[in-house]
């Protein structure tokens, strides 16, 4: 049995949740969590990692166990998530990891490669997006409209996105065998952001993902340069973020693994053993 430990640490006022297992003195990968979940996406890989490596898996502000402070204490954005990630793997220690993004947990990790290059060993992305072609047209046509004028109108199909059968319906989207998911997976998810006056804390975010456009070219740009080893573990399903969005990686990393599976958007839920072996062989090439 791996021991998984769970912690918080407070960094510029804010109390975040982390999840901690491995070597102390072993490679870190970081793991990095998606809308509308928490570090509880990883309860599972964890273990499968930690024996030799020592893995951290923050919850985002606004999400999971850590704090929530109101929209209108808090500045939400990307830039603001990143900065307190940053806070807190330097309060603990930890200089250079791999990064495994998932949805949200993309654009947070982009930020920190960017202000630190040299910190990041290896970059996985598993349906965590930097390309625009990994738009999927249909699902973000809304969130577009949204970002273009914040009303009450245009806030409606967003706000969907924050409701038990849509969250349902991101878990089990391309997934051939839904018998493979935990309902628990999207009544976790749904009690955490029900919570009083988190919706306008994820409108805000929502409102803000159009700031990662303007990101993707020195993403890109980091790619090309550092030849940092990617490896993009994908759900060919998934309706948010298509399967185009994965294979955009070779066009600047052509070293880029890039590995289809037949699920949708939480590849983890139905395919973790699949996952775990291809993270595992990638970053046990890395550090052998």
């Amino acid at each position: 049995m791996t021991t998984v430990h769970h912690r918080y640490a407070t960094v510029a006022g804010q109390e975040l949740f982390y999840r901690e297992a491995g070597p102390a003195d072993a490679p870190v990968v970081v793991l990095l969590h998606g809308f509308p979940t928490s570090s509880f996406m990883f309860r599972h890989l964890i273990p499968l990692l930690a024996d030799r490596y020592h893995v951290l898996a923050p919850d985002h502000l606004g999400f999971g166990l850590s704090d929530a402070p109101a929209a209108d204490e808090f500045g939400y954005t990307f830039d603001a998530l990143a900065n307190l990630t940053a806070g807190l793997l330097e309060q603990v220690g930890v200089n250079r990891f791999a990064m495994y993004v998932q949805d949200y947990g993309a654009p947070v990790g982009w930020r920190l490669a960017l202000d630190r290059p040299d910190a990041v060993t290896a970059v996985i992305s598993q349906n965590g997006n930097g390309y625009e072609i990994g738009l999927a047209e249909e699902f973000w046509r809304p969130v577009r409209a949204y970002w273009d004028r914040r009303t009450p109108d245009a806030e409606a199909a967003p706000r969907q996105a924050m409701t038990l059968e849509a969250i349902r319906w991101q878990y089990l989207h391309g997934v051939s065998d839904q018998s493979l998911v935990s309902p628990d997976t999207w009544y976790h998810d749904f009690a955490m952001i029900s919570r009083p006056g988190n919706d306008r804390v994820q409108l805000d975010l929502l409102a803000d993902y159009a700031s990662n456009i303007a990101v993707y070219p020195r993403l890109h740009a980091y790619l090309r340069d550092t030849r940092v080893p990617v490896l993009a573990v994908w759900g060919r399903n998934d309706q948010i973020f298509c399967p185009e969005g994965a294979l955009a990686f070779a066009d600047d990393a052509p070293h880029a693994e890039i590995s289809l599976l037949d699920g949708g958007h939480f590849l983890l839920e139905s395919h973790l053993d699949t996952v775990a072996n291809t993270v595992r062989e990638f970053l046990d090439r890395i550090h052998p």
